[in-house]
């Protein structure tokens, strides 16, 4: 079974965490127990996420187990995250041995703040282009999902559901990406992720 972590902190952006979710959890209907997602925060304190919904953590940073997969979403709390040293901590502990760290949408802020995108191609929300291109040696692009070395990023709040897909189809192959896609009924072109 495959380990993933969602980090999540106040005012995340919801959709950019519950697509890849979704996406995830979704291939155990397929293929039971193939994944484990977690959320995971600072505490297990309820998190109030941007658009007002209110999450409970399956993990605190302390109760972690280590990751196979790390998610780094993004969203206007994003702003204040990806200065916590616990966060910091954490990514970077996490990274250490994670086949795969990923990024939607601003989470992109998350790894950058921490090196992990330095010397990568990266993408985020298109309007934070600028802003990114401003870390060391971080050469961003515009596409859904780049993947640069086991890091990979997605655009912006919906490409989430397109980082779910890309991750299963690195893992788990076409056929079950394509079996997952229809289920959810989401057309896309598993060729082109």
């Amino acid at each position: 079974m495959i380990r993933i972590g969602i980090l999540i902190f106040p005012q995340v952006e919801e959709l950019d965490f519950v697509a890849p979710l979704e996406v995830l959890s979704y291939i155990n209907k397929i293929r039971p127990q193939s994944t484990e997602v977690l959320l995971i925060s600072e505490t297990l304190e309820i998190i109030k996420a941007f658009n007002g919904m209110k999450v409970v953590p399956d993990h605190s940073f302390a109760t972690c187990p280590a990751l196979d997969i790390l998610i780094a979403p993004g969203g206007k709390g994003r702003l204040d995250t990806m200065h916590n040293p616990k966060v910091k901590d954490f990514l970077l502990s996490q990274s250490a041995n994670a086949q795969y760290i990923t990024s939607v949408c601003t989470g992109a802020f998350l790894l950058a703040e921490v090196g992990l995108l330095e010397g990568k191609k990266a993408t985020t929300y298109h309007s934070a282009f600028t802003e990114l291109q401003t870390y060391n040696n971080v050469t961003v692009e515009k596409a859904k999902v780049i993947q640069d070395g086991n890091i990979i990023t997605a655009a912006g709040v919906s490409s989430g559901l397109e980082l779910g897909l890309y991750i299963i189809k690195i893992l788990f192959g076409n056929s079950i990406t394509t079996e997952v896609a229809m289920k959810i009924e989401y057309e896309i072109d598993i060729d082109a992720l």
